[in-house]
């Protein structure tokens, strides 16, 4: 087996590589932009470097990592290609292990250098929003130690007393007895749990650029036999989609792929990406991050729950208050598929979620 070792620095701001190498960054620039001399501007280097870079990592491999041919654009060697579909797919599935480990050492570092920020644990279900609002926040002395998990585990998570505040969503208006009544509501206890507004997503088919099997529903997926890529269970996520396919009439068994998981809705996007799968559900953010075809299919609520205990916490007033700034709101609103609502207030979870029904007092 040839053994390699590949040095990584955390990636910088949202929408680059969580973790990043000059490699598989200057890989990644000569497929988009077609040349070395133009990969090398993108990335703020001499031609001189990249050309010495390249040769020197082929030497090394023992394998051609681009390929010339006088008046064509340069382009990945096969070796290449799948050297960098890989290495991203990698990144894609570890997701949410290298998040957990940025938060981790974030917030050593917050609370080294500044004993007076706040420090506020969530664990949530996989979320762009998130992820730009935990940017957001830093500048307002505001850490948001974030650990992307299922949905239902988020909330377990609260309830054992692991986070202050659990990410989860739901459709619009979730029917009393749908999935998601059946899976949410046994870890929730109104007058113990508080419901904040955070966003309004769209979720969909990712599908590839163009959509070129035309794609519509998941009525589509099962008849042409699409291969499939799917959430883990206990994400949000596949709630969605089993409820989906119940409402369609489709056993979940007729989706060729149904038992193939990725654990982030980058992992999907990227496995499309890639040719690996033709279709997954996901966020509209993921796929236009990666110049994919998006096919609508559900609005949601992604909601943030907290103890109603918690909600006087100067942690979490400081939360309320950047979720309800106009600056946050407009950077949430320019992400794809997403909107704001009701950000930063304090919602009565009876009232958004159609799960309980409570005598008036006085009543009969």
């Amino acid at each position: 087996m040839h053994r390699v070792r590949l040095n990584y620095v955390l990636g910088g701001s949202a929408g680059t590589a969580p973790i990043r190498n000059p490699l598989l960054d200057l890989l990644q620039a000569v497929r988009e932009q077609g040349s070395i001399s133009a990969a090398a501007r993108t990335l703020g280097l001499s031609y001189r470097h990249v050309w010495g870079e390249l040769k020197r990592w082929e030497g090394e491999l023992g394998q051609p990592l681009i390929l010339w041919e006088k008046g064509q654009a340069a382009r990945l060697s096969e070796f290449g290609a799948k050297l960098l579909w890989a290495e991203r797919q990698a990144q894609a599935r570890l997701l949410p292990q290298i998040e957990a480990l940025r938060a981790d050492l974030e917030r050593a570092f917050a609370v080294a250098f500044d004993d007076s920020a706040h420090v506020l644990t969530f664990y949530a279900s996989h979320d762009e929003g998130l992820a730009a609002l935990r940017e957001h926040a830093r500048g307002e002395r505001l850490h948001l130690d974030i650990r992307f998990t299922g949905s239902v585990d988020a909330i377990r998570a609260l309830n054992e007393g692991r986070c202050t505040m659990a990410g989860f969503h739901t459709r619009l208006a979730p029917a009393p007895d749908s999935l998601s009544r059946r899976t949410y509501k046994p870890l929730l206890r109104p007058g113990q749990h508080k419901l904040i507004g955070f966003a309004r997503r769209t979720q969909g088919l990712i599908v590839a650029p163009g959509n070129p099997l035309g794609l519509h529903s998941l009525a589509d997926l099962a008849a042409r036999e699409v291969r499939f890529i799917n959430r883990v269970r206990g994400s949000g996520t596949r709630v969605l989609l089993d409820e989906l396919l119940a409402e369609a009439g489709i056993d979940p068994a007729a989706l060729p792929g149904y038992d193939r998981e990725e654990p982030s809705h980058a992992a999907i996007a990227q496995a499309v990406a890639s040719g690996d799968a033709d279709a997954g559900l996901g966020i509209e953010a993921s796929a236009r991050a990666r110049g994919l075809g998006f096919i609508p299919l559900a609005e949601e609520n992604y909601y943030l729950a907290c103890l109603k205990s918690s909600l006087e916490q100067p942690a979490t007033r400081a939360l309320l208050a950047l979720l309800a700034t106009p600056a946050w709101q407009r950077r949430l609103a320019a992400l794809p598929g997403y909107a704001p609502m009701s950000s930063g207030a304090v919602l009565s979870m009876s009232r958004v979620l159609p799960w309980w029904r409570f005598a008036r007092r006085g009543a009969a």
